[in-house]
């Protein structure tokens, strides 16, 4: 590669993204303009509102300056996150946003554009290399990784640089390893918003030829979006109509699950907001044995209050990642949601979903040929790390003594512009 010219590692999230410069032997963080100060983590979401005074009648924002737009116009605004969710989804096509046909590209370029024009300049420049985080399982049900590719291609590929694809956990385990001075083998555990992802590294000393070698990876699409799913099922749709009936002539049907499954998934909430899903949410609501139920589901779609809901999930989770006890509240739309939350509660209801993340984990050491006794240290990193059950989880299989944390929401972007500046970036390439 050029040695005159940084490489830009960029942490595409589920919910964060991160950008990092790296030249010579060091890497930063690029500070990005926000409302309450320049911050390192731009939030993953976009905002539209109709504006006759913007070229084609369509304004937006990214980020947090997205969640301002909508905070101050909610039902004049479009707002859209964890659109990455849908990489991998053949059944995406596109979303609908005030008439227009936005496809998983489109969204995706707008959105790094917007990133780059807060960045102050830091990344305009020429650049060796681009290398971009991907996870090692993409989410959804039947995950496309060949479209998920070519939608990245189409996003990053107008990016100027030669663009290389890395797993997301081996970025965070080349940061990680910058502060081994020793040999070790590492389990890399990265738990984001849309997926779980796992990469068995064996670092070498500083100043070996080759620091780095993966040998081995697993993942699986489940992790804080999926939490945040089990708590709006268990505290929300029972009053959206879930488990109701509906009469149909003379017979009387339970109400299809797939309007509660779009709207417990935060990428797919905001594009229920069209002229079909509502009209034929109405057609259920004047058939439904709870009509006002329906009406409720209804109000919050059309009242743009997804963004509100997610934000007073992820409270609830917060606090219960602090306490043993949290209250979740809600109002809007007719619904006026009080409850008290147990961890205990709540790690009952994520139970299924911690057996998949145990046996991805189970997966990772097999395709690296290694046992749980061979892994030195395990570095947690994600925001969805933070969660106690997670924690407990790799406490109890490797022993509190190995794990290690921080830089939950930055090690990877850190670590991905350090791959950049490697001779060897196809070892490290996916």
């Amino acid at each position: 590669m050029t040695a005159s010219l940084p490489a830009l590692g960029l942490d595409f999230g589920t919910t964060n993204s991160v950008a990092a410069i790296a030249r010579g032997d060091a890497a930063e963080l690029v500070m990005l303009d926000a409302p309450d100060g320049a911050q390192a983590v731009f939030r993953s979401a976009l905002c539209f509102w109709e504006d006759g005074d913007v070229r084609g009648g369509l304004a937006s924002e990214a980020g947090p300056w997205a969640i301002r737009e909508y905070l101050d116009f909610p039902e004049g605004s479009r707002f859209i996150q964890s659109f990455k969710s849908v990489a991998a989804s053949a059944t995406f096509e596109h979303a609908n946003v005030f008439e227009r046909r936005l496809r998983f590209e489109d969204l995706g370029t707008l959105f790094v554009d917007k990133m780059r024009a807060r960045a102050r300049g830091r990344l305009d420049g020429p650049m060796a290399r681009i290398v971009v985080g991907r996870p090692v399982a993409y989410a959804g049900s039947r995950p496309d990784e060949a479209l998920a590719r070519s939608r990245y291609d189409l996003v990053f590929g107008a990016l100027g640089a030669e663009v290389h694809y890395v797993y997301e956990p081996l970025g965070a385990a080349f940061s990680y390893a910058a502060r081994l001075t020793e040999r070790a083998t590492i389990l890399v555990a990265d738990f984001g918003g849309g997926t779980s992802d796992f990469s068995v590294v064996r670092v070498d000393v500083p100043g070996a030829a080759q620091r780095c070698v993966p040998l081995g990876h697993a993942g699986v699409g489940i992790a804080g979006d999926r939490f945040d799913q089990r708590i709006v099922d268990r505290l929300v749709m029972p009053l959206l109509g879930k488990g109701g009936s509906y009469r149909s002539f003379d017979k009387v049907l339970e109400i299809p699950g797939g309007y509660f499954a779009d709207f417990a998934d935060w990428s797919r909430l905001a594009l229920m907001r069209n002229k079909r899903t509502l009209a034929e949410l109405e057609k259920l609501r004047r058939s439904a044995l709870d009509p006002e139920a329906i009406g409720r589901m209804i109000a919050v779609i059309e009242q743009e209050l997804g963004y509100r809901l997610y934000d007073a999930v992820g409270g609830l989770k917060r606090a219960l990642s602090e306490a043993e006890q949290a209250r979740f509240v809600f109002e809007g739309a007719g619904l006026a949601i009080e409850a008290e939350v147990t961890r205990d509660q709540f790690e009952a209801w994520i139970a299924p979903d911690m057996l998949r993340i145990d046996a991805a984990v189970d997966s990772a050491l097999a395709s690296a040929g290694v046992e749980a006794a061979d892994i030195d240290r395990v570095f947690l990193t994600g925001g969805t790390s933070l969660t106690p059950r997670i924690r407990r989880l790799f406490d109890a299989r490797f022993g509190a003594e190995r794990i290690a944390t921080g830089g939950e929401l930055t090690s990877i972007a850190h670590g991905l512009a350090l791959i950049g500046l490697q001779d060897d970036i196809a070892a490290w390439a996916n």
